[in-house]
């Protein structure tokens, strides 16, 4: 059986973590097999938006630990087998979205959180389940909770090992959707196919143009936002968009 599942429909791509059996907690094959995954959907030009979402009773566990804890070991993976899908997506021109049911423990709430949206049922939390084994947020987590949460509610957090539930995710900023169980298909592709219809190129600017402002001056902001404008208002996308709404026409944006 496959540990990664992978499909497109028109312009939505789904990728499935699918070991069930261990909660989704990620193997060698697992972590191999989601890049993969990834650099498929990033290679497609007909992809837009990509789903991650997970197979059985929750989202993902995090790590399989019967692969062992040694610290040489977990600082190698952690660097050379979860970094590069992690950073895939925080550098992927695609948007993606992380579809959350029951729990997102470990790394498998960093996967959550890496990605540039999530919605989640309304039973589910986020868990960091590391002080549980004596250990820390990893996969670039402490990064997403402490500009989440702030320093003293994520450091709260990680301490006390908090299962953070559906709706406190959302006060928080660190989900946009909760919606009920029954539903979370139908709403993540809904809004998965909704936010597919709009201009692309612009959505891959947002992205890269929030990955950056944060850390620079508001001059310098002004500056990244004028040279990345130039290039969108010289796109085929864009002077289409405008004749459209000249004409009192919705726009049809063909990523070009």
């Amino acid at each position: 059986m496959s540990t990664i599942l992978y499909e497109t429909n028109g312009f939505v791509a789904t990728i499935t973590l699918n070991r069930p059996e261990k909660f989704n907690s990620f193997d060698a094959r697992m972590r191999a097999n989601l890049l993969d995954a990834i650099g498929q959907a990033e290679g497609d030009d007909r992809v837009r938006i990509v789903i991650i979402k997970g197979s059985g009773r929750g989202f993902c566990a995090g790590t399989d630990l019967t692969e062992g804890v040694d610290g040489n070991m977990v600082e190698d993976l952690l660097e050379n087998e979860y970094k590069p899908f992690l950073m895939a997506i925080h550098q992927g021109k695609k948007i993606y979205i992380a579809q959350v049911h029951r729990t997102a423990a470990g790394i498998g709430g960093a996967l959550a959180m890496t990605c540039d949206f999530c919605v989640i049922d309304e039973t589910a939390n986020l868990y960091l389940a590391f002080a549980a084994i004596g250990l820390i947020p990893d996969g670039g987590k402490t990064w997403q909770l402490l500009h989440g949460m702030g320093y003293s509610r994520a450091l709260q957090a990680i301490i006390e090992g908090r299962k953070i539930p559906a709706e406190e995710c959302l006060v928080l900023g660190l989900v946009n959707k909760v919606v009920p169980l029954d539903m979370l298909d139908e709403v993540t592709l809904e809004w998965a196919n909704e936010l597919a219809k709009g201009a692309p190129l612009a959505q891959r600017a947002a992205k890269r143009l929030l990955k950056k402002v944060g850390s620079v001056s508001y001059g310098e902001a002004i500056s990244i936002e004028a040279a990345e404008q130039a290039g969108l208002t010289n796109s085929e996308d864009c002077k289409n968009a405008v004749e459209a709404f000249l004409n009192k026409q919705k726009p049809v944006f063909e990523g070009k």
